[in-house]
């Protein structure tokens, strides 16, 4: 009977951690390029009386073994890498990335970061900077008397300035992916960074060798659906009920056997 207890307490503390990550998703929901987590569970050890296939005391095989488990746990909260919808915003530095890739950025301890929300900006400098002023890698310069400004779906950047005809090509954004982008780092500022799970960073041209391609004027939003959410948040909901039902339940026995009398 107090098995029932701490097993269904692990039940309700794992739920708690689901709510956790469905809230976080929901309060995301309008940032640009979020990507929603997903909760995933493990069961935990097994304490088994009987090994299946050992014998009886007839000498038959037993089929079926038995086995009781003592609850869960949360094995991971997974980053889903699923695209999000695109807005049209019709600023100029305002990029998205149609399919795998991250934009490099440099932070101010020199380390690198990663990120899909191409909301850029440009500094005092002219450089090209995220919202919290953390130039992209390679750096681009935009001159200051630039009238225009463009971005090819291979990243190239160019802009018009006075007195020329022909465009000026002033750099050239490079696209980062990683063999396994769910292992990567969440540091917020909608920044990741490298860890060994995700493998090394691989640069490349947007378009080339299944690298993603960049589209001026639009931004990526999170790819959190208010709906889905809320259905999972009541499935969470109801999960960490009955869980709470199921200590309820083992008390009330252990009530009844206390009151048994000779």
């Amino acid at each position: 009977m107090i098995r029932a207890l701490y097993t269904a307490s692990t039940g309700m503390e794992a739920q708690q951690t689901n709510i956790d990550t469905i809230s976080n998703n929901l309060s995301n929901v309008n940032t640009t390029g979020f990507k929603k987590s997903r909760t995933n569970f493990q069961d935990l050890m097994y304490e088994q009386t009987r090994q299946p296939g050992t014998p009886n005391a007839q000498g038959a095989e037993v089929p079926v073994g038995t086995e009781i488990g003592s609850g869960t746990r949360i094995g991971a909260t997974q980053k889903l890498f699923t695209p999000g919808s695109m807005q049209e915003t019709g600023n100029p530095l305002d990029v998205v990335i149609e399919g795998d890739g991250f934009i490099e950025v440099r932070l101010p301890d020199d380390s690198t970061a990663y990120t899909r929300d191409g909301s850029l900006k440009q500094d005092s400098a002219g450089q090209l900077v995220t919202a919290d002023g953390f130039p992209v890698e390679p750096a681009i310069d935009i001159p200051e008397d630039a009238t225009d400004i463009s971005i090819t779906s291979d990243g190239t950047v160019s802009v018009e300035m006075p007195g020329q005809e022909e465009p000026e090509t002033v750099g050239q954004i490079d696209l980062v992916k990683f063999s396994n982008p769910a292992g990567l780092n969440s540091i917020g500022r909608n920044l990741y960074s490298e860890t060994a799970a995700s493998g090394v960073p691989m640069i490349g041209t947007p378009g080339e060798e299944g690298f993603g391609t960049i589209a001026q004027g639009y931004l990526e939003m999170s790819n959190v659906e208010v709906v889905e959410e809320m259905v999972d948040m009541i499935s969470a909901q109801r999960a960490y009920e009955a869980n709470s039902r199921s200590i309820q339940a083992s008390d009330d026995m252990l009530n009844t056997a206390n009151q048994l009398r000779r």
